[in-house]
């Protein structure tokens, strides 16, 4: 039965879902509408919307190098020595996809850049190891661990909250992460989704006859070239050892005094350094880094066309009402038990059209935090309702499956049937957990 209601997912979404960059037209165009329902002129709309246009410019270029300095990290013989190991561990498809999953879902709590590539990374390497796993649930089920990043270490929302000076520190203080992320709901939601997820990935597995693998060969590292016999003075500099090594050991000292000087914490920025540094470390030689730099780029272009068009919705969202509205629509129907609940499901529907944790909590945060204040709701599950409700609908929002599919060489559509499984199953996990915890 299970099975069936896959694989009847996996066609609808084959048939009816687009290409992302469509999908993205799409919906710039219902969010054009809807704000001129709401009573903005046609004008307003096209200035909110070009006005916003490039404000995630710098997002952008950081999930690009996400991307590519993640890419070349595991493309070192290191890191392909150890995802071969985790590979290894697995002779199954079903200890494939299972494996796969906990990979996902570790690397993602500790760190969302950080879950989104080493997820597809070792599901390449696995697919290598047992290839008579379907691809597409095994890419599915990396991306699947994405879900919990909200709840873990680098969660935008509660390390923001928990930041002397936010932007809302004057209305709801400084809420200390033992609230919010090492909080006993949190952690619980956290665990029981490590149970479930992989569960339901098992679960979803296709018959014989529905699988579709992909050829080993089609995943092997490429070759390293020989080197020139005859090398040039700018040959021996390309393939200079000690260059490499002087410049990535400055890397490695600037990241320790980062955190231990500095006392600074983990962002996009620092972690796209550390991989960037580690793999100019790994790699030996700049020619080999340079290789590993352009297999990584060519995935790149779904981020650089649709990141901004994501910028200008979220311009038109903001700045036309429509997200206050449909956030207060869920807040007139909450009371201070429910309003935690509420939120998440509000959040989940905002997050369609603002896939961003920092942007969407810059738009709710306000709101949320005024209703729980009048309702007597707590604070910290009110905001991590928002929280988890940004993670959740990534299940079928593909913008933040661009980095992995780009490694994965599949499109959208190969695993958001089944995705969209997961996102059912974990929303009434994590809506109970809101209610009864």
């Amino acid at each position: 039965m299970f099975k069936r209601i896959t694989m009847a997912s996996v066609r609808m979404v084959e048939r009816w879902l687009p290409d992302p960059f469509v999908l993205v037209m799409i919906l710039t165009l219902i969010t054009f509408v809807a704000g001129m329902l709401i009573g903005n002129s046609p004008m307003a709309m096209i200035d909110h919307w070009g006005t916003g246009f490039w404000n995630l410019l710098t997002f952008s270029m950081q999930m690009v190098l996400i991307l590519v300095t993640g890419w070349v990290l595991a493309s070192t013989i290191f890191f392909r020595r150890i995802l071969e190991a985790v590979a290894r561990l697995t002779r199954t498809p079903g200890q494939a996809i299972v494996v796969v999953t906990l990979v996902g879902l570790v690397a993602s709590w500790i760190n969302w850049g950080f879950g989104l590539v080493i997820g597809a990374m070792a599901a390449r390497q696995i697919a290598r190891q047992v290839p008579t796993v379907d691809y597409r649930l095994l890419i599915a089920s990396a991306y699947s661990g994405f879900l919990v990043w909200h709840g873990g270490l680098a969660g935008s929302v509660p390390l923001t909250i928990a930041t002397e000076g936010h932007f809302l520190a004057d209305k709801m203080g400084v809420i200390a992460t033992g609230d919010t992320i090492f909080s006993s709901y949190n952690m619980l939601i956290v665990l029981a989704l490590f149970i479930v997820i992989p569960l339901i990935n098992w679960l979803m597995m296709p018959s014989k006859e529905d699988t579709i693998t992909v050829d080993p060969a089609k995943l092997a590292d490429t070759p390293e070239e020989e080197r020139p016999a005859n090398e040039t003075p700018a040959d021996k500099l390309e393939n200079s050892l000690l260059l490499s090594q002087a410049i990535g050991i400055m890397g490695v000292v600037f990241a320790a005094y980062y955190f231990i000087a500095k006392s600074g914490g983990l962002n996009l920025n620092i972690v796209n350094f550390m991989f960037l540094m580690l793999g100019i470390i790994l790699h030996g030689r700049p020619s080999r880094l340079l290789k590993s730099v352009d297999a990584a780029a060519r995935g790149a272009s779904g981020i650089i066309i649709q990141f901004p068009f994501y910028a200008g919705i979220m311009g038109m969202m903001l700045h036309s009402g429509l997200a206050e509205m449909i956030s207060n629509w869920f807040v007139a129907i909450s009371s201070a038990g429910t309003l935690p609940l509420f939120t998440f499901l509000s959040a989940g529907l905002v997050n369609i059209f603002v896939p961003s944790g920092g942007g969407q909590w810059a738009v709710q945060g306000p709101i949320m935090i005024q209703a729980a204040q009048e309702l007597g709701a707590d604070l910290g599950r009110v905001a991590m309702a928002v929280a988890w409700g940004d993670a959740w609908t990534n299940m079928i929002q593909p913008f933040w499956a661009l980095p992995a599919l780009a490694i994965a060489g599949l499109r959208a559509k190969d695993v958001m049937g089944y995705c969209l499984i997961v996102l059912v199953i974990s929303g009434i996990v994590i809506g109970l957990g809101f209610t009864f915890l």
